[in-house]
């Protein structure tokens, strides 16, 4: 342990003796490890942020669809199908949603229409917050009424003000002209980050009941696909599983794979996955640096052995053993990493809050840089691992350097 000591000792007076030569040493694991640790903190950031807004407006949320094989044998859902989901254990609510095209003419203009007809259960599985007004209900798809819900964008788009409850629209759509009585106004989530609407040139999107939407296609009320909300604290996979297996019961079709699921977890585990790769493999390429900054390390370590032959040979001359001269030059070209790593932790994780930070004032969002000990742990064995490797030929040059030779050497 004693001799451990000394080694450290020497290495740091030796490293503090060229101070400027040092730091231009350590410059290239300083930049490698600043690079990926600010990498991946804005990556982890962002994720969590998307993960956090998505999982807000869509957690728990399972679409079930019917196979191209049960269309042709002219298997559909029902909305018998959809009261026997909603019973289902797990399920908080269920939702159609069919959309067609239409126009319409209000004094500020004509406008493209996005119809979209929904259930009793649209409120809950679109997540929608009002501004003003109510979402239709239960009533109002059972009585086919003739109301519709629309954002405050569109409004605004369609009337020139958002306060437009009790006033009607008039949608024409297949050839047929309704007055529809607007009963609500929905807004859309304030300080969202990845989640947002681009209304310029899009069409204005109208929600109706189903059932009034069937009066303008003369669809029955069978659907092609169907959404569900279920618990966000059970497995949506379990919950769906449950239901394919309903659905395979009441339309007789086990085996068949007439129903095809896709969960909102399947949804995000794909975005983070890739994620995840892109963070890596931009990593991998700030990484670069740490293997230049390695080989920085192995070239100012072989002229330090150039510069202390004269000492090495007097210290193998005085019975210095061979592994303590590697040991030594060892010693230092570890620590020259570690100091090295320990600067570039530091500045990566400043670095991972100031791009975090200009990212969410620039576009208005606020992201919280990922930063986890355990990138800070592997940064710190990396840079270690680094000095070691890169320090192993320069210590086994220094350490076989013959003391006749070595004193014969200016």
């Amino acid at each position: 342990m004693s001799n451990l000591y000394e080694y450290i000792k020497m290495a740091v007076h030796n490293i503090m003796a060229n101070k400027g030569r040092s730091f231009l040493t350590m410059l290239g694991i300083i930049i490698g490890i600043a690079s990926v640790i600010a990498i991946v903190s804005v990556g982890e950031g962002t994720k969590n942020q998307m993960n956090s807004e998505i999982d807000d407006i869509g957690g728990g949320q399972i679409a079930i669809s019917v196979s191209d094989e049960a269309q042709t044998d002219e298997e559909w859902i029902t909305a018998d199908d959809v009261e026997a989901i909603r019973a289902v254990d797990g399920i908080e609510g269920v939702n159609v949603s069919d959309s067609f095209s239409g126009e319409t003419t209000t004094g500020k203009g004509n406008f493209s229409l996005m119809l979209t007809g929904e259930g009793p259960d649209a409120k809950l599985l679109n997540n929608a917050t009002m501004k003003h007004g109510v979402y239709f209900g239960e009533n109002e798809v059972q009585e086919a009424k003739n109301v519709c819900v629309l954002s405050d964008a569109d409004a605004k788009r369609l009337f020139g003000t958002d306060d437009v409850v009790g006033m009607t629209v008039d949608v024409n759509c297949y050839g047929l002209t309704k007055s529809l009585h607007i009963c609500g106004v929905t807004t859309q989530k304030e300080n969202g980050t990845f989640v947002s609407y681009t209304y310029e040139g899009m069409p204005v999107t109208i929600n109706v009941p189903y059932t009034t939407m069937n009066e303008f296609t003369g669809v029955s009320d069978y659907f092609f696909s169907v959404t569900m909300q279920a618990d966000k604290s059970l497995n949506s996979q379990d919950v769906a599983d449950k239901v394919v297996k309903l659905m395979e019961k009441r339309h007789q079709c086990a085996g068949k794979d007439y129903f095809q699921v896709q969960s909102f977890q399947d949804i995000m585990s794909s975005m983070n996955q890739m994620l995840d790769m892109v963070t890596a493999f931009i990593s991998f390429v700030a990484g670069i640096s740490l293997l230049v900054g390695g080989i920085g390390v192995m070239n100012i370590m072989l002229v330090s052995v150039t510069e202390r032959t004269r000492e090495i040979g007097i210290r193998k001359s005085l019975g210095a053993k061979t592994s303590s001269i590697m040991m030594q030059f060892l010693a230092e070209a570890a620590i020259l990493t570690v100091i090295g790593g320990v600067i570039g932790i530091v500045l990566g994780v400043i670095g991972g809050y100031v791009i975090c930070s200009i990212i969410s004032s620039s576009m208005g969002m606020s992201i919280t840089p990922g930063i986890s000990l355990s990138t800070i742990m592997a940064a710190t064995l990396f840079s270690c691992a680094v000095g070691v490797f890169f320090g192993i030929y320069p210590a086994k040059k220094a350490a076989k350097l013959s003391p006749i030779e070595a004193l014969r050497r200016n």
